[in-house]
């Protein structure tokens, strides 16, 4: 039997990254379906095709200036999934830009 190669901390730090990735899709998921939630189709399919991605190559973006090194999603993959499970948890969503809306006067 062959030893086992000790793995370096850079490749540890990548897998950790994408199981905290693959587990973070999974817990969206199962908040949204838990509070009965219904994702739109995009949602649900970018969901699933960034499994996909992060099972096959370890991570969901090929540009790694999209990204930080060593982490499994983009900063944009990062932001949708957490308004996918701001939604799922019935949060109001956060806005991104333009004129804040007139407080009502009392």
């Amino acid at each position: 039997m062959k030893p086992k190669r000790p793995v370096s901390p850079f490749e540890a730090q990548r897998q950790a990254a994408r199981r905290a990735a693959l587990n973070a899709l999974k817990r969206a998921r199962r908040s949204a379906e838990k509070a009965g939630v219904s994702l739109s189709e995009w949602e649900g399919e970018f969901l699933d095709s960034v499994g996909d991605r992060i099972k096959t190559y370890g991570r969901a973006f090929g540009d790694p200036e999209k990204g930080a090194p060593g982490q499994a999603l983009s900063s944009m993959q990062g932001r949708k999934l957490k308004e996918i499970t701001a939604k799922a948890k019935g949060e109001e969503p956060k806005r991104r830009w333009g004129r804040k809306p007139p407080k009502p006067e009392a």
